[in-house]
This record gives structure tokens, sequence and C-alpha cells, in this order.
């Protein structure tokens, strides 16, 4: 008789990966490793972000990672000059989250639509934030 093994089709693999509550398990992986590492120093396992390594201009996103620590650590002004932009933005990206984990529990999915007006004052405002954090 053939031995009959279960293997995880490509659903359900992706179903686990993109269920809300698989998101806290590796926010909370990555907050222990963030919380014993100063990503301020050198010398850390820290990735750096591939457009500051191919043009040494800081992106829109540069310094999220220091902010995430500097609000760990209760740093508020450092976390605000790390990235005023994503600093100010957070509550909505945690509202929007949290709709998310909140609907996945309950088992529906929600799935946000940003009008596109508004898609594109954000990539605008990006743009704007990307340029002028770099000409000091």
């Amino acid at each position: 008789m053939a031995e009959t093994r279960l293997r995880p089709t490509a659903g359900r693999v992706r179903r686990l990966v993109s269920h809300p509550a698989s998101v806290p398990l590796a926010l909370l992986a990555g907050a222990g490793y963030l919380w014993t590492t100063d990503p301020h120093e050198p010398g850390h396992l820290l990735p750096r972000c591939p457009f500051n390594w191919a043009t040494g201009l800081l992106c829109p996103a540069c310094g999220a990672t220091r902010m995430v620590y500097d609000l760990m650590h209760g740093d508020v002004p450092g976390a605000f000059h790390d990235n005023a932009a994503l600093f100010v933005l957070a509550p909505v990206g945690l509202f929007l989250y949290g709709r998310w984990l909140a609907e996945g529990l309950r088992g529906r999915t929600y799935r946000p639509v940003i009008p596109g007006r508004y898609q594109a004052v954000l990539i605008a405002g990006a743009l704007v934030w990307g340029v002028l954090r770099n000409i000091n």
C-alpha cells in the first residue's frame, strides 16, 4: 500500500500566511529582535534600504525602523525626528490593520479600497516628502 502524505497546497499556505492572526506572530518576532538591536548604531543584521544603498538618498520610508525602535523605547521626539511623515500616518495604518485583524478573526475578508484621487495624493505626498528630506 502506498504511503499517503499530506502536502499543503499553495492555497492552504497562502491562507495561512495571509491570515490576519499570523501577522502578530511575525511582528512579535521582529519586535523582539528590534528591542535588543539599536538601528542607530552600525553592525547589526537589520536590512538597509535598497533605495538608499543604490542612490545614497533617503526614500520616503527611510527611518521607519529607527522610528519604531524609538517608539518602543519611549523616545517620541526621536521617533518623530526619524521619519515625521510615517509618524503622523502610523495611526491610519494601525487602524486599517486593526480592522483587517478584527474582520479576519470573524472569518470575513477586509480589503480597503482607496479611490484613485486619494492614491494620487498619497503618491504625490510621498514624492514631495522624499524630495524635501533630501534637500537639507
